[in-house]
């Protein structure tokens, strides 16, 4: 039998979390949270979340960012804003969760083979390189880079009366000005380094 300590000691946290979370979801009423539960409650997906968006804001305040990135939650979260809107704290929850996907994209904390931050990735780099995003090609290298290319064979109906509606395309879809996007792309990396 594996014993896990729960406990945390204060070394072990990350103080500068909740600043580094304010400044990436331009929320700094973080700290106004008092924990009342409302987003929890008019959250839809809660029922499924490993920890609700009131505990996951709790972890954020505390420094408690292995739990908080780690958490299941984030990438549940359907941005429906429904929390964000009913928060009596006017707390940006919608714009934290995407804060901290983007940060457990960036550590690589988050299930492998699991389809949302691959799409995220595969997404990002289709637009940087061409401007445009082709969900042909999209959903060719989600499936093939999540290991299930036979989940393909399942969704070959629904991709045949797409491309037969013109709702889908086999060709690939650029814009003019790549050479722009790319040199825009790389300076917009460089100053958030």
């Amino acid at each position: 039998m594996d014993i896990q300590r729960k406990v945390k000691y204060e070394h072990e946290l990350d103080p500068g979390f909740l600043a580094k979370i304010k400044r990436l979801s331009h929320c700094e009423e973080i700290d106004r949270c008092i924990q009342c539960g409302t987003c929890s409650s008019s959250c839809p997906m809660s029922v499924y979340m490993d920890h609700p968006p009131r505990q996951i804001i709790g972890f954020i305040k505390n420094g408690y960012r292995e739990e908080a990135l780690s958490s299941f939650t984030v990438w549940l979260c359907s941005s429906c804003y429904t929390c964000q809107v009913r928060c009596p704290a006017k707390i940006k929850i919608t714009d934290v969760m995407y804060a901290l996907k983007r940060e457990a994209i960036e550590n690589k904390i988050y299930p492998h083979r699991f389809s949302i931050p691959l799409l995220d990735k595969e997404m990002t780099k289709l637009i940087a390189r061409d401007g445009r995003n082709s969900e042909m090609r999209l959903i060719l290298r989600l499936y093939l880079k999540s290991f299930k290319p036979f989940n393909l064979l399942k969704m070959t109906p629904l991709g045949l009366k797409l491309m037969k509606t013109g709702r889908m395309s086999l060709k690939r879809n650029r814009i003019k000005g790549r050479k722009q996007l790319r040199a825009l792309v790389k300076a917009i990396k460089e100053n958030g380094k």
